[in-house]
This record gives structure tokens, C-alpha cells and sequence, in this order.
């Protein structure tokens, strides 16, 4: 046998591990006592719980964008990263909402909001909600997460009527057992875990105990002639709670029916019937605790397409989060701790937001915008991650076929620049973190603008990531169909062409706009393309890095104002002004700008010097572009442009060494042939007319 296959054993022993060691176990009231003292932790509100679930897995801050990215979202830990989040503008909201929630559990007010999650369709917020609801449910399962409940025991030892089926009852709403305790006698157990926990937060607990267990208890207490001690320790029992949306324990979801289905009993609960027999209609005992709210008590409620609820079918929600008490009909009002967080679409937004009559709603929401990604590169992780996470066929990805789908995505999203001193094209580049230091190009001002142009903010509009992977997974398997192996830019942009009229969510008087965009990014891509080739047919990594030494030695020079040796002669000699300016022209930085960006990459040298690195001219993307574009200046007299347009010369020894060097930079065979059709034929032309 094969000591690589789980055995049955093998199987059990992980599931056990897996699950917390005291999840079958009944504890006392004292015990649990004294667990508060040594972990206050064990006693925190929603808010403070689902707050330290997100410091629990992990936090990072990006410098350069200025974000904090918890790696339950970057990372995605328990799924081993299938389900990360990209995009700076993504995890700006993400902090928002993780914002909200610690502002919650320090009792500043968002505990009594709805945490509105507003975006465009595939966005991601819905995603993000899920995220949140597995993190939940597993950090239940760790010890720093544990929290617990009680039931009722030997019920009908002492209460007569009681149904011999309800001997043993849980706690209806999950409830904390400190609720036990009567609030005179609960607030000095609560002082006393607040002088020693150290926390951003107190501990707090006013809460009422649910009306069946207060009937319980009231009756019990008159039993026991009011001794407490009595009643905990001969009818209470204290266990692990773990979160579980499947078994709607601290976690639930709610989704709107149509308009005449709506019943507010699917959120407050409802009479139980079949035990109205037994106990009667006014005994708490006869209610069914299953409403969205009640499931929901002690975690999370999510409300999906929140705003598709009737005016009416909304009000529940303002004392679920104003009062965090719900008022089921014929019953009395039961105490709520969760976090309710709703999602909503563009549409719906708008409609309730001018309406007045939900002035007291919106007054009870935290808007948190959850846009598309604005970040090209960052929005090709996401189709990445698509074909990371399927069963792709045996398909090449070219270069380039994912960044440029990307960059057709965040052209739809960000508005026109003002002013025409930069193309749209430009400031999606400069999004990407693309704009040399030395253009005159401020993102700040950039980003200012495209909010101020915006109808809610820059992102929420636009195509979805969710249309382009569907159009990159067509033409995936259209490639199959056709016997192709690769997948290249040009025959995703063939599928987005031919299919934007199709998507049902793209209004027609974005159409036009949309394929004027696309061009665009067909021209970009040809610009890359030409790069490729050009680098196929001169490229030398060698020279590369010769020629970046003597750049940089000539550089040294000049700011030192001192001399530096001649190759051939070894003689002393003023720094090369006309070798310099070889270089720089090539990224067409002007006479006035040759100091700065001298200084720049010598600072960069400098400061790799120091951190013990060679000098390396692939490290730096200006000065390693530079480099290239002369060495083609240098190399391109010497190069048969006539093979590059000649199909009968496709399998010559010239034309096979510059698709082994496009295989290098990452090409199949088959792509790199199309890439030299493609932009062969247009870096000949040029050449040839000059």
C-alpha cells in the first residue's frame, strides 16, 4: 500500500485536530467564570470579535500606496490564496469596512450602523462578504476566537408544564452566559475584567436575557427561593458556540423575495405552532427563535441586494441597528449583538437614496464604496487567478494577454483626464505606478479629478472583471476548438469586440466609447509587440550590461566633476556628454531634465551599494529601457528586415534564432510567430522607409 494515501484513520485523526478540543464538553456556570477572569477576550461583543479576526490572520502596510492589507484578504490563509482580493482601491475599502468595525467595537458609534457595501455588479464586495463569513466561522474554531453559550438542563425536574422533549434548551439567541448573571452583579464582574484587559476596547454587556430564558429563569429563581448559585449549577450548562452559516448559528445570510412574499417574520422569527398546544400563544416558550436576526445574534447578519426590500420590509433594520433590539409581533422585544453588513448595486442605491421617506434608513448606514480595480496589473492578478484556480486546458498564456485585458477594463472606470496634456491611456499607466519620476504627471491630482468627475467615486462604473474573464475563458476554449495552444491579446480583443453588444449590462451608449477604447489598448499592445521583436532581434544581455557600467561610470563622473579612464587608451578624460545624452534621448528626456535623471539613478546605485547589491542595469526599468533602445540603435544596420515580411523565408536559421529569443521573453512557438507577423511587418516598414 501507498504510504502517500490517507487512510480512514489518517482522515479522522485531521478532522479531530481540526476541531476545537472542548466542542463536546459541558462546563459549569463557575467554570466559565473563571475562564472570563483569565481570558476576557471569551466575553467580547460582536464588533470587538469580528475587529480582532482580522488583526488574528495577519496585517501588512503597503508604503508606497499607503494601505494596510490584511492577508486574510491579500493572503487568503485558509484557502491557500484562491480567493485573494487585488487592487489598491479594493483594499482601501476593505480597511474602510475593517475601520467601521474597530470604530464598532470601541462603541464610537458604527455598532449601531449598517455596514453598506455599495458597488458595481463583479466588483467583488459580495466575494469579500463571503470572505468574511468562512474567516468568521474559523476563527470561532481557534482559541483566540472560542466564545460560548449555555443551555437549560432538567427543566422538567422543576417546571411542570413543561414539555418532556424540552428538558435540555439551548439558549435561543446563542447568548453570552454573563447574561445569566442579573446587571447589578454582572457590571462588577464586567469592571472587574476591565481593570487588567488590555485592549483597544472595553468590555461591555446590558444586554436582556431572550424572553424564553428569562422565563426560565424567573421561574427557577422562584423555585430556589431567588438563589441564583442554585439555579446555575443544578440548571445550566456552559458550552463552545462555533460559528456555521449551514447551520444558521451566528451567521446569516438574508436575500429579498419578491415584493408580495416578504414577511417580517423571516428576520424577527415567528410563533411556534407546533408547540402553541402545549404551552399556549402568549407563553415565550412557544416561539421559533429561526428569524435571519436571532440566527444571526452574536456574528454576522448579511443582507444580500439590501435595498431591493420594500421601504416598509426595511424598517426592521432601524432598531435591529439603532436600539440593537428587534420587535417580533406578539412577543417581546429580544436584545441583538451582530454586525450587519448589506450589499447593494449602483441602481438601487440611487432610487433609495433620493427617496425621503428613507431619510431615517440611510441615517442608519455606513456607506463603504467597493469599486472596480483601478491598477491594470493588478486587475490581470484577478484573471490570473481565474485560470489558477480552473481546470485550464494545456494553454499557453502569451505575454502581454492578461495586462492588456486588464488595461481595457480600468479604460472603461476612470474618467478623462482634464486639460489633454495626458491621454487616458497615460493615466491608466500612471494608476499602474508606470509615470517616470521625471514626467510631469501628478496621480494625486489625477485621482482628485476623476473623483470630482465621478457620480459616486472613480471605479464605480465601468466593465466588470467578471465580463472579461467570462470573454478570456471564451476564447480560451475557442483556441481549443481551432487546434491552438496559445492564447494571445489579439484574439481575446476579437472575443471583447464581438461580444460587447451581447452583455446585457454594458448601456448602448457606452458602445461606441467602449470599442474607441479598444483600439486604443490594440494600439498599446502593438507598441509592446514592436518591443519584443525589437528585442528579439538585437537584444544582448551582455552588452546591456557593458554599456550600463560605462553609463554609469560617465554619470559618476559628472556629478563628482572628475574625470573617468578611456577604455582603449586608459587615458583620464571628461565624462562623455555625447554618450550620455545617446542614452537618455531614448526616453526622450529633454536637455533641461539630463541632471535629474542623472541623479536619480545615481542615488539608486548608491543606495543599492549600500545594501550590499551589484550593479545590475535589469533592476531599473528606465535606465534597462534606455540600454535597449540604443543597443537596437547600435544593432538595427546589421539585421535582414526583408525576412520579417517574407513568408517564404519563415523557417530560415535567422528567423528561428529571433523566435528562440521571443520564447525566452516568455512566447510559445506559435505566439512568438504571430508576434513577428503581427509586429514584425510594422518594425520592418519603419526601418525600411528610414
Amino acid at each position: 500500500m501507498n504510504g502517500d494515501i490517507e487512510t480512514l484513520a489518517d482522515l479522522s485523526k485531521h478532522y479531530k485536530d481540526s476541531v476545537p478540543a472542548d466542542l463536546r464538553e459541558a462546563k459549569s456556570f463557575d467554570w466559565y467564570l473563571q475562564e472570563v477572569y483569565d481570558d476576557p477576550r471569551i466575553a467580547r461583543n460582536a464588533h470587538q470579535r469580528v475587529a480582532d479576526m482580522f488583526d488574528h490572520y495577519g496585517t501588512t502596510y503597503d508604503e508606497e500606496a499607503g494601505v494596510v492589507e490584511y492577508l486574510m484578504a491579500s493572503e487568503d490563509p485558509i484557502h491557500d490564496g484562491e480567493n485573494t482580493f487585488y487592487g489598491r482601491e479594493v483594499h482601501e475599502s476593505i480597511h474602510e469596512f475593517v475601520n467601521k468595525v474597530k470604530s464598532g467595537a470601541r462603541g464610537l458609534g458604527p455598532e449601531k450602523r449598517i455596514k453598506l457595501l455599495l458597488g458595481p455588479v463583479g466588483s467583488g464586495k459580495s466575494h469579500f462578504d463571503w470572505m468574511v463569513r468562512r474567516y468568521f466561522e474559523d476563527y470561532t474554531m481557534t482559541d483566540d476566537g472560542r466564545m460560548y453559550t449555555f443551555r437549560w438542563t432538567n427543566l422538567t425536574d422543576v417546571i411542570r408544564d413543561q414539555d418532556p422533549a424540552d428538558t435540555v434548551v439551548q439558549s435561543p439567541m446563542n447568548q453570552d452566559p454573563l447574561v445569566l448573571l442579573p446587571q447589578e452583579q454582572r457590571d462588577v464582574i464586567i469592571e472587574r475584567l476591565n481593570e487588567t484587559f488590555d485592549a483597544p476596547y472595553t468590555i461591555r454587556n446590558d444586554q436582556a436575557l431572550d424572553p424564553a430564558s428569562e422565563f426560565y429563569m424567573d421561574t427557577l429563581l422562584a423555585y430556589y427561593d431567588d438563589d441564583l448559585q442554585e439555579v446555575l449549577e443544578n440548571h445550566v450548562e456552559i458550552i463552545r458556540l462555533v460559528a456555521s452559516e449551514n447551520k444558521r448559528q451566528c451567521v446569516e445570510t438574508f436575500e429579498p423575495k419578491d415584493k408580495k412574499n416578504q414577511d417580517e417574520t423571516e428576520l424577527t422569527g415567528d410563533v411556534n405552532y407546533s408547540k402553541l398546544a402545549v404551552y399556549g400563544e402568549s407563553d415565550p416558550r412557544a416561539f421559533d427563535y429561526s428569524g435571519a436576526f436571532c440566527n444571526a445574534n452574536r456574528g454576522l447578519f448579511s443582507g444580500e441586494e439590501l435595498l431591493k426590500l420594500q421601504r416598509e420590509f426595511l424598517y426592521d433594520f432601524l432598531h435591529a441597528s439603532q436600539e440593537q433590539t428587534i420587535k417580533p409581533s406578539n412577543n417581546p422585544r429580544i436584545d441583538i449583538d451582530q454586525v450587519i453588513v448589506g450589499r447593494t448595486n449602483m441602481p438601487e442605491y440611487r432610487e433609495k437614496k433620493g427617496d425621503e421617506k428613507m431619510e431615517a434608513f440611510n441615517d442608519r448606514t455606513k456607506r463603504i464604496d467597493f469599486p472596480y480595480v483601478l491598477e491594470y496589473s493588478q486587475e490581470s492578478e484577478i484573471y490570473r487567478k481565474m485560470l489558477r484556480n480552473a481546470d485550464v486546458p494545456d494553454m499557453h498564456i502569451e505575454p502581454h494577454t492578461l495586462e492588456m485585458a486588464g488595461l481595457f477594463g480600468v479604460l472603461t472606470r476612470i474618467a478623462e483626464p482634464d486639460g489633454g496634456n495626458i491621454t487616458l491611456t497615460q493615466k491608466a499607466k500612471a494608476y499602474n505606478g508606470e509615470i517616470d519620476e521625471s514626467d510631469d504627471v501628478d496621480v494625486k491630482k489625477l485621482r482628485e479629478e476623476g473623483e470630482a468627475k465621478s457620480d459616486i467615486a472613480e471605479g464605480m462604473e465601468g466593465i466588470s472583471a467578471r465580463f472579461i474573464g467570462d470573454e478570456i475563458a471564451e476564447a480560451i476554449m475557442d483556441s481549443t476548438h481551432r487546434g491552438r495552444s496559445y492564447l494571445s491579446p489579439l484574439s481575446v480583443f476579437t472575443h471583447f469586440e464581438e461580444n460587447l453588444e451581447n452583455h446585457g449590462s454594458i448601456p448602448e451608449e457606452n458602445l461606441e466609447r467602449y470599442h474607441r477604447y479598444l483600439e486604443m489598448v490594440r494600439e498599446e499592445y502593438k507598441e509592446r509587440a514592436i518591443e519584443d521583436v525589437r528585442h528579439a532581434l538585437a537584444y544582448d544581455l551582455d552588452e546591456i550590461q557593458r554599456q550600463g557600467e560605462k553609463y554609469m561610470d560617465h554619470v559618476m563622473a559628472y556629478i563628482d566633476d572628475a574625470t573617468v579612464q578611456d577604455e582603449l587608451t586608459g587615458r583620464e578624460q571628461e565624462p562623455d556628454e555625447k554618450f550620455l545624452r545617446s542614452v537618455e534621448e531614448k526616453l526622450e528626456i529633454p536637455e533641461d531634465r539630463k541632471e535629474d535623471f542623472r541623479q536619480e539613478v545615481s542615488n539608486w546605485v548608491s543606495r543599492r551599494a549600500r545594501e550590499g547589491q551589484a550593479f545590475d542595469p535589469q533592476d531599473n526599468d528606465r535606465l534597462r529601457r534606455a540600454l535597449e533602445r540604443k543597443l537596437w540603435e547600435d544593432k538595427k544596420h546589421n539585421i535582414n528586415f526583408s525576412a520579417l515580411v517574407s513568408a517564404n523565408e519563415l523557417d530560415d536559421d535567422e528567423r528561428n534564432a529571433w523566435i528562440d529569443a521571443l520564447v525566452e521573453q516568455g512566447y510559445s512557438r506559435e505566439g512568438a510567430r504571430e508576434v513577428l507577423e503581427f509586429a514584425g511587418a510594422e518594425v520592418a516598414k519603419s526601418e525600411l522607409e528610414a
